[in-house]
C-alpha cells in the first residue's frame, strides 16, 4: 500500500475526516449528554467540523489535478497520518471510539484527533497555493485544541 496520494486524494481525505469528526462529536455529545459542559463543547465542535468540511470541498473544487512542487515528500508525510490510530478515516480510530467509556476518554481522544488533523493540515498547507483556506482551518483547529485542553483542566484530568 505504498502508492502515493494525489493532492486531490489528500483533500478528499480531509473532507472525510471532517465528516467523521462531526459524527464523532455528535455521537459523544449524545452519549455523554449528562455532562452538560462536554455535550456543549462537542456540539460546538461538531458544527465547526461541518464548516471545515465545506471549506475543504471548496478547496477540492479549485485545486485542479496538478501535483504541487515537492509533492512526493508531502505525500509520504500524509501517509503517516492516515495510518495513525487517531486519524478518523482509519479503521484503527473506529475501534478506539467503540471502546470509549468515560467523559475523560472522549475528551482525550478528541484532543489527540485534533492534534493529528492539525498536523495533517499543516502538511497540506505546505503543498497547496490556496493557503488562506488552510490558514483559517488551522487557526480553528488550534482553538479546538485549546478548548478541549481547557475542558480537561477544568475536570481535573489534565
Amino acid at each position: 500500500m505504498a502508492e502515493r496520494f494525489s493532492v486531490r486524494e489528500v483533500v478528499e481525505q480531509a473532507v472525510r475526516t471532517e465528516r467523521l469528526g462531526y459524527d464523532y462529536y455528535s455521537e459523544m455529545a449524545e452519549k455523554f449528554k449528562d455532562d452538560e459542559q462536554l455535550a456543549k463543547l462537542f456540539k460546538t465542535l461538531a458544527d465547526k467540523e461541518l464548516v471545515h468540511e465545506q471549506r475543504f470541498k471548496e478547496l477540492f473544487d479549485i485545486i485542479g489535478d496538478e501535483e504541487p512542487e515537492g509533492w512526493d515528500d508531502v505525500s509520504e508525510y500524509m501517509r503517516a497520518f492516515v495510518e495513525s490510530e487517531f486519524f478518523l478515516a482509519s479503521g484503527k480510530a473506529m475501534d478506539r471510539i467503540k471502546n470509549i467509556k468515560s467523559v475523560q476518554e472522549a475528551a482525550e481522544f478528541a484532543l489527540q484527533f485534533e492534534k493529528e488533523t492539525l498536523l495533517y493540515y499543516i502538511g497540506l498547507r505546505k503543498a497547496v497555493k490556496e493557503k488562506e483556506i488552510l490558514d483559517e482551518i488551522i487557526n480553528e483547529e488550534q482553538s479546538h485544541i485549546m478548548w478541549i485542553n481547557s475542558f480537561l483542566r477544568k475536570t481535573g484530568s489534565n
